[in-house]
């Protein structure tokens, strides 16, 4: 029974105790010290009701608080109302204080933890591998890195409230039980009887709450997709069917908010009724069959109505952090995800790209689908290597595995002589400028995306302008109003798309890398702005090592190498003519596109 207590109600604790360490006990701490100091104020009535009733104030009937007036003696302070209500009054200025303390470390606390939180999943999914991420849902990554943190938040929130609450009632419960212990165990045993009623709420509060963020992460999927694909969508037509389909999620989740809200107000309005039929029950029970002191039921009240104010108001917190357990559930179970989907790095960086880039029979796999299969070859510094093949070939992914994106389920790669598992791939990415068919164009100034935010000094400056003309772009830019300075809009919206690839290679080239990867670079531009870029990658030949996926052949015709694959497997390896000529599925490729 014990063991099941820890598990309902402190399993979190260690979820929260992760982020926070010590800092959680100081907040408790805080909590405590409040409720002391306030039923310390509260237990100076006992002896000023006994001077207003015509006695001495000598505290008769405090147990083990008595200390409070045989305090004052020991003082000097006489027992009189004036010197009786002082001291009540300095216990709840030093509450305030204290009260005050708490409040602001609560606020410090709670910002430190979703700053910690924040941080955690964004080194977490920097971390995270490629392969893994493909095999995601992208709408559950969105939804638990944005939306769905402050409801962990509101769970943290709840979830301390309702634990300080706690504290505080076993203060006010033994402080009762100081004074009156029989009263103390009855009001007790009535306190614990509202479980009974609470119980079936906060099991369909934490139901809902489960089913609340499936729905979030249904709907920032199509969100993300509305996004992606706005230009369909609107040229078609389909934008308000779409829509329709965003709506009815909508709808969902604000149903799943509304029947919380409704299991909240229902705890809130039956709150203050069960704590006086309670406190009534009791009275009558102490003094019709106890034949209990008046004076001493009045003290105990005070404390009681204190200790079941804090229990209904820890009850509904604990509703509330219901109501966000989903959130919390789902937050724990992502980061073990992102973990799980660790990248293991190597430990040797990598300065520079010197000699070459081996595959040895290396094999690469989907699950239980084989995407490569026994690939060898070297590709040494500065020469350029195309890779052709029809879709669904493994071209990409061979490209994925030479950026260290994925590592080989099977073979060897090495870099310079060593097992690419050895290094630390990071490093070895930043030698690496990678370019799409779709351009990586953020919604910013011309300088920001060709120097990704770096900081606008003379040296800065001259290696953008560099860049500038090696990608052959640079009379655009310093022709526009604003230079550099010049937004692209929303996915370089503001430029042509032979602009947005030139930029997107001059980052590249910003960068100083060893190597220019080039997945169908070319392939969505007109012929001639891609026969133009197409120039300026020729112009960068023997400066860098670069490797082409390219369906146009007229593409590759200049390349050191080519590799055909087909069925993942390297068909031919050679020359343009030697593969014009050892190559009848090459020579057949050629044919089709008339070249």
């Amino acid at each position: 029974m014990l063991k099941a207590f820890i598990k309902k109600y402190f399993t979190y604790f260690s979820y929260f105790y992760a982020h926070l360490r010590s800092k959680i006990f100081v907040a408790f701490a805080l909590s405590i010290a409040v409720g002391v100091l306030d039923g310390l104020g509260l237990a100076m009535f006992l002896p000023l009701l006994q001077m207003i009733d015509g006695g001495e104030g000598k505290g008769e009937g405090l147990g083990n608080l008595d200390f409070l007036v045989t305090g004052m003696e020991r003082l000097d302070i006489p027992l009189t109302i004036s010197t009786v209500l002082l001291v009540m009054v300095g216990f709840f200025l030093l509450k305030g204080l204290v009260k005050f303390m708490e409040g602001y470390y609560r606020i410090f606390l709670q910002r430190y933890f979703i700053k910690r939180l924040r941080f955690a999943n964004v080194d977490l999914l920097a971390d995270y591998s490629y392969k893994s991420f493909v095999m995601a849902d992208s709408g559950k990554i969105q939804n638990t890195i944005s939306g769905e943190v402050e409801r962990v938040l509101g769970a943290y929130n709840s979830y301390f409230n309702a634990m300080q609450g706690a504290c505080m009632v076993l203060v006010y419960i033994l402080l009762a039980l100081s004074v009156n212990a029989p009263f103390t165990l009855l009001v007790v045993g009535g306190g614990a009887l509202t479980n009974f009623i609470y119980s079936s709420i906060y099991k369909k509060t934490k139901s809902l709450s489960r089913k609340l963020t499936r729905s979030g992460h249904g709907f920032q999927g199509l969100l993300i997709q509305k996004v992606a694909f706005f230009k369909y969508l609107k040229a078609t037509g389909l934008m308000e069917g779409y829509g329709r389909k965003l709506k009815s999620k909508i709808q969902e989740m604000e149903y799943r908010h509304r029947k919380i809200g409704v299991l909240n107000a229902l705890l809130n309005a039956i709150r203050e009724p069960i704590i006086m039929v309670i406190m009534v029950a009791v009275i009558l029970v102490e003094v019709e069959f106890f034949g209990g002191s008046l004076s001493l039921i009045i003290l105990s009240l005070l404390f009681f109505y204190r200790a079941l104010t804090y229990l209904m108001s820890m009850q509904n917190y604990w509703n509330g952090f219901l109501a966000n357990h989903g959130s919390l559930e789902n937050m724990g179970e992502f980061m073990a995800e992102l973990k799980a989907g660790k990248e293991v790095q190597g430990k040797d960086p990598v300065h520079e790209f010197k000699n070459s880039l081996v595959f040895e029979k290396v094999s690469f796999d989907y699950g239980d689908r084989q995407i490569l299969d026994n690939i060898s070859f070297t590709l040494t510094k500065n020469q350029t290597l195309a890779l052709v093949g029809e879709s669904g070939s493994g071209k990409t992914s061979l490209m994925n595995l030479m950026a260290g994106l994925s590592l080989p389920d099977r073979g060897e790669i090495r870099i310079d002589g060593q097992s690419i598992k050895e290094i630390d791939r990071r490093t070895f990415q930043r030698r690496i400028g990678y370019i799409t068919q779709e351009p990586v164009i953020f919604s910013d100034s011309i300088f920001n995306n060709v120097t990704f935010w770096d900081s606008p000094t003379p040296e800065n400056k001259a290696r953008f302008f560099e860049a500038m003309r090696k990608a052959a772009v640079y009379d655009f830019v310093v022709g526009l109003p604003k230079q550099e300075q010049s937004p692209l809009g929303n996915s370089g919206i503001m430029v042509s798309g032979g602009q947005k690839q030139r930029l997107s290679i001059a980052r590249e080239l910003y960068k100083e890398v060893d190597f220019l990867l080039m997945d169908e670079a070319t392939s969505s531009l007109d012929s001639e702005t891609e026969r133009s870029i197409q120039e300026n990658i020729e112009a960068l030949k023997g400066q860098y090592t670069i490797v082409l996926i390219a369906h146009r052949l007229s593409t590759v015709k200049n390349a050191d190498r080519i590799v055909l694959l087909k069925d993942g497997r390297i068909e031919q390896m050679g020359t343009f003519e030697e593969m014009v000529h050892g190559s009848p599925s090459f020579k057949k490729m050629v044919e089709l596109q008339e070249f």
